[in-house]
């Protein structure tokens, strides 16, 4: 699942500055994704319907799995 949000992500930025972290509990799969900020308007999109896009298509992924699926943007960090 992560591969798949990672290409989906990469291609629609046009950029490969964007991680994926996946963390699997009871069944369920939370996927974050870390952007730089003008990299996160992309994501986002307009009135959110891009991440909303993403958001469908994973769950597609996630019902054949007979998992759940959680997908969170969040800046990433300066370290």
């Amino acid at each position: 699942m992560k591969d798949l949000l990672e290409f989906i992500v990469k291609s629609i930025t046009g950029s490969d500055a964007v991680e994926v972290e996946e963390v699997e509990t009871d069944g369920r799969t939370e996927l974050t994704i870390y952007a730089e900020p003008e990299i996160i308007g992309i994501i986002i999109g307009k009135a959110g319907k891009t991440i909303k896009a993403i958001r469908n298509l994973l769950k597609v992924r996630a019902i054949l799995e007979k998992k759940g699926v959680i997908i969170n943007v969040s800046e990433k960090q300066v370290s």
